[in-house]
């Protein structure tokens, strides 16, 4: 017992020295410096940003006089004999208080000086430039490297894959580019690689396949083509594959299925062909298959619902055909089944009533028939989509007492009635949308205490009624469609405020704008096209700057454009056409500045949503037509339509300075005065009609500058003179583009202009090709009778022709 307690005093003496010991140890100076250096290039970098110290976070905090072991973010190894520093967890310290704060990926530089590294973490912190080559290849400790959501750009630098120890990588949501190394493939004791989110290119390297000891290998969203390498097949300790989002094509290997330990199997969004590998049978582990949006082909395999640990099954967006006669029992139990696009016939599978575990239901794109099956309308799904099919009737109130239905998609099927009244029940649905069907009757009030609804569309229905769900200012209602209906009364304007797209067209709604709109502050996109408003174009109006997008077409307004419409600094779509619109348009509308300068980035109202929602078209008169123009690209669009109205005067020279316009249109009005040679600026301009107006003067020869018109009208007006010539002007060669301008000569109407009709010519500086064309179209007429008079007297003189007067030679003429 005496023993055992001189043993136990001795060990405490022992722990106690050891401590006393290590704690009197601090990192090496060289690591000390280094980290220092770091920090230092961080405060160079950004040193004009008066928020620094709080945006660096812990690193704001590392001081000299300290032991840097002892630092936030800063691990060390617990050696008896020495300190290193072994791990960096610099996870967003600068991003998530300061993105705005941009750092050269050259402060990483120091870093790569402490050899001692076993983790480095610098992912999510808008890092940008080229990853640093110098000193990379002395991390050979390093174990876990994340970088991930970062702005690196350039190639990855092949002394990343001397690291040999290295088992975690991730490179993910930067912007690398080129084709990938075959050199990754000597990282033996890798498990973890993640290239997600770059511009990586070419094929995937075969060497890849050395990487035995990985678990998870991402190469999401690049621009990886041709196949998928067989040399795959050897990462038979691979859990998680996710090639998702390339340019894969060829077949799956057939072999797939002898990655016995594969979960998590997504291949989305590629190109490959074939069918379903029967191999896949044997992965028993399988939780996820992600094959859709392919094209692969063939009868979808029953067998797959055989696969007990599977949970996730998305086929659709293929080739795919799915057998709906056969009966079935799946031994799985799906959370999410996409089988969208697969020739689904008949009602909706029985089947899936058994899946009590699902919470995501995708059957769109199918020829599925019958009604809304109530077990559906029971099952407490969180996402049904069942657009485009040929469904019917109404639809069940118990769908709407589901808590969880998230999101209920139902668009362009033949569903008919009235809308359940308890709607408003449904308290977390985010996303409706019942477009293109036969619902008739009003729109419950009771949908606008669905506090969480952000999308709402209605369109393309016969709803009627003169009253309208009041929404709360503090709604998170973000778009609403409710346009081609039969809607009546005053337009409503009880909206939340951070409303964005408000679309009320083709419907009934008559009475003036009503101020209330002007409260809509974050309102981009307002569509009221084809109603009865009436009244002047408001003032209020000129306030929401936020607006990009306004039409106002068809219907009965009238007085001035209001002067402060230049004010509308990100409008890039304006159509008051057909209206009563007066007087002259204003000097000032060539300030607009979103027609003037394309934005260098654009958020679409679908990039709020994961999954594929296509919007109500935008009607607009475009080249002569009613178009619908796809509300997922309007960002390309800059329109001007000031059409059949009554205005007057002169068109001022400012709007030639809307450079980035892609139509105007100002026909069918009482416009004077010339054409302004400022019209040449529009650079950008695909369709311009000035017809059925009173210009007079000359066709200006700056139109020849305008390489991307197509169409070109100036049909009734008072123009006189040569049409340009040259370049695209040559090929707008319809003759009833210029008709009924009694003045108008040149070759585009095949009507000579005479010797003393010269076109308007551009100053020396700037003749060009036209000239020249110009100069021999007219030198035709003028060498004509000069060459018809030598031919005469040429042939007087060869006795050809002679001046004796013959004898009258009588003819008998047939009536």
């Amino acid at each position: 017992m005496a023993k055992l307690g001189i043993r136990l005093a001795s060990f405490i003496i022992l722990f106690s020295f050891s401590l006393s010991f290590n704690t009197s140890l601090c990192c090496p100076n060289e690591q000390k410096l280094a980290l220092l250096q770091f920090k230092s290039s961080l405060f160079d970098e950004s040193s004009s940003n008066s928020s620094l110290d709080v945006a660096l976070g812990g690193v704001a905090s590392w001081d000299s006089s300290s032991d840097c072991c002892q630092w936030d973010l800063v691990t060390c190894n617990t050696r008896l004999t020495s300190r290193n520093v072994i791990a960096l967890d610099l996870y967003s310290f600068i991003s998530s208080l300061a993105p705005e704060i941009a750092v050269s990926s050259a402060v990483l530089e120091p870093l790569f000086q402490i050899r001692s590294l076993m983790k480095l973490d610098i992912s999510s912190n808008f890092l940008q430039g080229k990853l640093p080559i110098s000193g990379i290849a002395n991390l050979n400790k390093l174990v876990h490297l994340d970088m991930r959501d970062n702005r690196f750009n350039g190639s990855i630098p092949s002394q990343l894959f001397s690291l040999r120890k290295l088992q975690y990588l991730d490179l993910s949501s930067n912007s690398f580019d080129g084709v990938l190394s075959g050199e990754v493939g000597t990282l033996r004791d890798l498990r973890v690689l993640n290239l997600d989110e770059n511009f990586l290119t070419g094929e995937i390297p075969t060497d890849m396949g050395n990487l035995t000891q990985l678990r998870r290998l991402s190469l999401r969203q690049n621009t990886f083509s041709s196949g998928i390498s067989k040399s795959f097949l050897q990462l038979t300790e691979l859990e998680v594959l996710d090639f998702r989002n390339n340019s894969l094509s060829m077949e799956i290997p057939t072999d797939i299925g002898s990655l016995s330990n594969i979960s998590t199997l997504a291949l989305s969004m590629n190109q490959l062909t074939g069918g379903i590998p029967p191999s896949i049978k044997r992965l028993s582990k399988l939780v996820t298959l992600q094959l859709d949006n392919n094209r692969l082909s063939g009868e979808i395999p029953t067998w797959l619902l055989d696969i007990k640990a599977l949970k996730i099954l998305n086929l659709g967006g293929n080739n795919l055909t799915w057998n709906n006669s056969l009966p079935l029992a799946p031994k799985c139990m799906l959370s999410q089944l996409s089988l969208r696009s697969c020739r689904l016939a008949g009602p909706i599978p029985f089947w899936i009533s058994t899946q009590k575990n699902l919470d995501f239901l995708d059957l769109s794109e199918n020829e599925l028939e019958g009604t809304f099956p109530p077990w559906l309308a029971e099952s407490n799904l969180g996402t049904i989509l069942l657009s485009d099919n040929k469904l019917m009737g109404p639809l069940p109130p118990p769908l709407f007492q589901s808590l969880n239905l998230s999101v209920l998609a139902l668009s362009r099927n033949n569903f008919s009635g009235e809308l359940p009244k308890n709607m408003g029940d449904t308290t977390s649905i985010m996303i409706l949308m019942l477009a293109n069907n036969n619902f008739s009757g009003p729109i419950p009030n009771s949908i606008s205490k669905i506090y969480r609804l952000l999308l709402l569309d209605l369109s393309k229905n016969q709803f009627s009624g003169s009253t309208f769900p009041s929404f709360s200012p503090e709604a998170l209602l973000a778009y609403i469609d409710v346009s081609s209906n039969r809607l009546s009364g005053h337009l409503p304007v009880n909206f939340a405020s951070g409303t964005r797209i408000l679309a009320l067209g083709e419907n009934e709604f008559s009475g003036p704008l009503h101020p209330n709109l002007s409260h809509l502050s974050q309102l981009e996109h307002l569509d009221l096209h084809n109603n009865y408003i009436t009244g002047k174009l408001p003032e209020f109006l000129t306030q929401m700057s936020s607006l990009e997008v306004l039409n106002l077409r068809n219907n009965s307004l009238e007085g001035q454009i209001p002067n402060a419409l230049s004010k509308l600094s990100s409008l890039r779509i304006l159509d008051l056409s057909i209206n009563k619109l007066n007087g002259r348009i204003p000097a000032n509308i060539g300030n607009i500045e979103g027609m003037i300068k394309s934005p260098s980035t654009f958020t679409s109202i679908s990039d709020m949503f994961t999954f594929y929602i296509e919007f109500s078209d935008l009607i607009l008169n475009w080249k002569k037509s009613l178009q619908g123009l796809s509300s997922r690209n309007l960002e390309i669009y800059y329109f001007l339509d000031l059409s059949q109205n009554q205005l007057s005067g002169e068109v001022p020279t400012s709007m030639g300075g809307l450079t980035s316009l892609k139509l105007l249109n100002i026909s069918h009005n009482k416009l004077s005065g010339s054409i302004p040679l400022s019209f040449g600026g529009f650079e950008s301009l695909e369709s311009l009609d000035m017809s059925h107006n009173n210009f007079s003067g000359k066709i200006p020869w700056t139109l020849v500058n305008l390489q991307q018109l197509g169409t070109l009208d100036v049909s009734n007006n008072k123009l006189v003179g040569q049409i340009p010539m040259g370049s695209q002007m040559d090929r707008l060669n319809d003759p009833n583009s210029y008709a009924n301008n009694s003045g108008l000569c040149g070759m585009q109407i095949q009507r000579p202009c005479p010797m003393t009709a010269s076109p308007e010519s551009p100053p020396r500086s700037e003749v060009t090709k036209s000239e020249d064309t110009w100069f021999s179209w007219n030198g035709a007429w003028v060498g004509f009778p000069i060459g018809f008079v030598s031919v005469l007297v040429s042939a007087y003189f060869l006795g050809y022709l002679t001046l004796t007067p013959r004898r009258r030679q009588h003819r008998s003429i047939r009536k």
